[in-house]
């Protein structure tokens, strides 16, 4: 395991300001910024014609018009769609951006990405490679952290892009985390604040892993994971787990 290469901060916006704007939007990342967080987590995953796009969901239905699979369509169909209207008549007609349009914004704002590489069943190392491709083709102006449940993508990465840091996401903390963080090349662990205990963060901390907590809109629970030690913590409300910190 090697250092983190970059800082990362104490509250990363989960999806951007998912609670102000539509989430894996561009409307998010920019309410984030003015909320004041300094970096965002987002999802990237393949359309069918192999381009990468903020998208959370394998099937279109819930946060855009569209309807079926991410994988069946292709950038030029997804890239049309409202990906705004279903959260608020405000946010009407804003699309789903592209991993590079996002790394532009990103680079704008001066803002960093926690990237989940969020692959469609079957393309764990297609979504991988295509993603480290995109962010080495930006350069180094947006500070990237990988992450991803699915290993075979992690894995993936590591081949592809051994200098991109990468994080291993995980629910319940499984017992062999540790080998299965080396073995993937890990510097963080993404945990599940809910399951998570303080006696989990401190043996991951003290073999080295970063910690990051998802996903945390509660004053009272950030303030104890902080508390505990974590490293930072994922949240729809930036300013105000910002402003609970301190």
């Amino acid at each position: 395991m090697s250092d983190l290469p970059v800082a990362l901060p104490r509250v990363i916006a989960h999806r951007g300001a998912s609670a102000a704007a539509p989430e894996n939007t561009r409307a998010a990342f920019r309410r984030a910024h003015e909320d004041g967080a300094t970096w965002i987590e987002c999802d990237v995953k393949l359309t069918a014609d192999g381009r990468c796009v903020v998208f959370h969901d394998d099937t279109l239905d819930r946060t855009t018009d569209g309807a079926g699979p991410v994988a069946d369509a292709p950038l030029s169909v997804v890239g049309a769609l409202d990906a705004g209207g279903w959260f608020a008549t405000e946010f009407r007609g804003e699309p789903v951006p592209t991993l590079e349009e996002t790394l532009d914004l990103l680079a704008d704002l001066g803002m960093g990405a926690n990237l989940e590489i969020k692959p469609c069943p079957g393309r764990e190392r297609e979504t991988a490679e295509a993603t480290v491709a995109a962010v080495r083709a930006f350069g180094s102006a947006v500070p990237v952290l990988l992450s991803s449940f699915a290993e075979d993508s992690l894995a993936a990465a590591r081949d592809a892009a051994p200098e991109l840091p990468r994080g291993l996401l995980v629910e319940a903390v499984p017992d062999d985390w540790r080998a299965r963080a080396e073995r993937l090349g890990c510097v963080a662990l993404h945990v599940d604040a809910a399951p998570l205990t303080a006696d989990q963060v401190a043996a991951m901390r003290a073999a080295g892993y970063k910690v990051l907590v998802w996903t945390v809109n509660d004053a009272a629970e950030a303030r104890r994971l902080s508390g505990w030690g974590v490293d930072a913590i994922i949240t729809d409300v930036p300013r105000k787990i910002a402003d609970a910190l301190g």
